[in-house]
């Protein structure tokens, strides 16, 4: 959707790109109406503050192009009160506000900013992010205290060893709180030096209770990812950009692990990426119903999981669930 409410054009060309914003509305309250849900629960959604927002966009309008010559569009490229507005009407209960930084002297500043909003966005999960250095064990404790709720780590954008000592308190305290942390480590849609399974796998040897959730399934790594969730229990995998038209093109799910997928259905939890995506939110969710896993396994995911994760209500005040 452009600034002036009209749907730019998709570039993958999926059935979902034709809806207008009130279509799409109503399309994505059909979906969730479907499966007498409440509504949706979105563990990755980007809050962040206008000036590193826009720093965001400017990097993917400079990309050009990802893989194969696909482009990369900002659907809801909109103001943070017109963007709020749109997933509330979308039906999303629950969001965050994944913020990340990519150098030293970031976190901190980012934490405070992403405290401010939550305190004015209720229906906001208080998002902190961290970075290995000096200091990090501190204001990871005073994020954790002052009640945020879900971490986001950036392995890829901030360039580092998810297994740096630095961080090694800071995950022990993240692991003692039970507070979930969004880490985006897979090597997709780029790899860094320190992306892949292996280097999360050495956190997770330190701290197996550590309550990661493994963003994008881990793209292009799915089976690898998998793999870490069924050998830790507190590990789960978010849905971002995962089977849409525009991520199969590049890094297409392997389909015999759906039944693996499946069999891990009460750990993987509705991400879309939004507002940052190339394509209609609708479209996120109509990529997950066309897997054919059943009503079951998207009520868990779209809300369910969630739900439990962040101790939400399950029901809303007419009765409707996930269960």
């Amino acid at each position: 959707m452009t600034v002036d409410g009209t749907r730019e054009t998709s570039v993958d060309g999926n059935a979902d790109a034709g809806l207008d914003g009130d279509g799409e509305v109503a399309e994505v309250r059909r979906f969730w109406t479907r499966l007498g849900l409440p509504g949706l629960v979105d563990v990755h959604t980007h809050f962040m503050p206008e000036r590193v927002l826009r720093k965001v966009w400017a990097y993917f309008d400079a990309v050009g192009s990802v893989g194969d010559g696909v482009e990369w569009p900002i659907t809801y490229r909109l103001e943070e009160d017109e963007r709020l507005a749109l997933i509330r009407e979308f039906g999303v209960l629950a969001f965050t506000a994944m913020l990340y930084p990519h150098k030293a002297g970031m976190a901190r500043w980012l934490n405070q900013w992403a405290a401010d909003f939550a305190g004015r966005t209720p229906d906001c999960l208080h998002t902190s992010t961290l970075f290995p250095e000096p200091g990090v064990e501190a204001y990871v404790r005073e994020a954790i205290e002052s009640g945020a709720r879900v971490f986001k780590a950036h392995v890829q954008v901030g360039a580092y060893d998810p297994a740096d000592e630095l961080l090694d308190p800071a995950w022990g305290l993240l692991a003692e709180a039970g507070t979930p942390v969004v880490i985006h480590c897979g090597s997709g849609p780029a790899p860094g030096k320190h992306t892949g399974p292996e280097p999360i796998g050495r956190v997770l040897a330190r701290h197996p209770l550590l309550r990661l959730v493994v963003a994008h399934l881990g793209l292009p790594e799915y089976e690898d990812f998998l793999g870490l969730a069924e050998r830790y229990d507190e590990v789960r995998l978010d849905t971002t950009m995962a089977f849409t038209d525009f991520t199969e093109r590049m890094a297409p799910f392997p389909r015999p692990e759906l039944p693996r997928l499946a069999d891990l259905g009460d750990r993987v939890l509705l991400g879309s990426d939004f507002p940052n995506i190339p394509y209609p939110y609708v479209h996120q969710l109509h990529a997950l119903e066309r897997l054919g896993l059943g009503d079951d396994w998207l009520r868990a995911v779209c809300h369910g999981n969630g739900a439990r994760l962040f101790g939400l209500p399950e029901t809303d005040e007419e009765g409707l669930t996930s269960a």
